[in-house]
């Protein structure tokens, strides 16, 4: 796709999109990219939706360089909406990503339907060595969001995905990054403030949270929780940040219970 004028990688779950069919568009974290959707955003599109799990500015294989703030983000993310045609749509954000899909809300609520955020809270401070590491881009950054980002089960193993070591699996998407992106996205979180944000929402929203978050710990997820009219917060014992790998299903309990059981009700 062209979004602003660049060139744009979008996954769709691997199925091609229809007229008629509801939206919903998944937004990845800091120095990743759409991979990190494969499970949710296959799940997802096999079940009647539209699927845009897009690679941000100057990630994975798009094109362009990475947007400087999560405001700028949340502008491109409605330009991607305009690209594909989608009047509206679910968001669902993953730590920065969920800043992104938080501030689109609060900046453009016609277009938002629901939100899921995961891993999120209104302020996500990054620790000046993690910073430093990033800017020059040293080998230590990627260590330190791995040692921070997953949960203790995770470094001994227990992926639920036979096969899969999820922190070296972690690793290898932060390393193929190019220079300079994980620096950019983290400095984008740490400057951001999203209470005001969050205060805007009237989209529908559920939080999903790890119990033992050392990046956005689950008091600040509450706190979050509270400053947004209605949502709903599940969190999972003995989690870390890094939900998407370290606790698959219970994501798409989340995604079935916000997205796919509101619908059907309706219907």
């Amino acid at each position: 796709m062209t979004v602003n004028g660049h060139a744009v990688h979008v996954a769709t779950g691997g199925r091609a999109h229809a007229a008629g069919r509801p939206f919903a568009v998944f937004v990845h974290g800091a120095g990743l990219d759409h991979t990190v959707w494969a499970l949710q955003s296959r799940w997802l599109a096999f079940r009647g939706w539209n699927v845009l799990a897009p690679d941000l500015p100057g990630h994975g294989r798009s094109d362009g360089a990475p947007l400087a703030d999560i405001g700028a983000m949340a502008d491109w993310l409605v330009a991607l909406l305009d690209a594909a045609a989608a009047p509206s749509a679910a968001l669902i954000g993953h730590s920065m990503g969920s800043l992104v899909a938080l501030e689109a809300a609060a900046r453009s609520p016609t277009r938002v339907e629901r939100l899921l955020l995961i891993g999120s809270a209104a302020k996500m401070p990054v620790h000046p060595d993690l910073l430093a590491a990033s800017a020059a881009n040293e080998q230590a950054a990627i260590d330190m969001v791995n040692l921070w980002g997953y949960g203790q089960a995770a470094g001994l193993g227990g992926s639920a995905a036979p096969g899969v070591w999820m922190v070296g699996a972690g690793e290898r998407v932060l390393q193929r990054a190019r220079a300079g992106v994980l620096h950019t996205d983290l400095a984008a979180c740490n400057a951001f403030d999203g209470s005001a944000a969050a205060a805007r929402v009237r989209a529908p929203t559920w939080l999903v949270t790890g119990e033992r978050d050392q990046m956005t710990p689950l008091k600040n997820a509450r706190q979050l929780s509270l400053a947004i009219t209605g949502s709903q917060l599940t969190v999972l014992q003995g989690a870390g940040h890094m939900l998407l790998a370290e606790r698959p299903d219970a994501l798409l309990d989340a995604i079935r219970a916000h997205l796919i059981a509101p619908r059907a009700a309706a219907a």
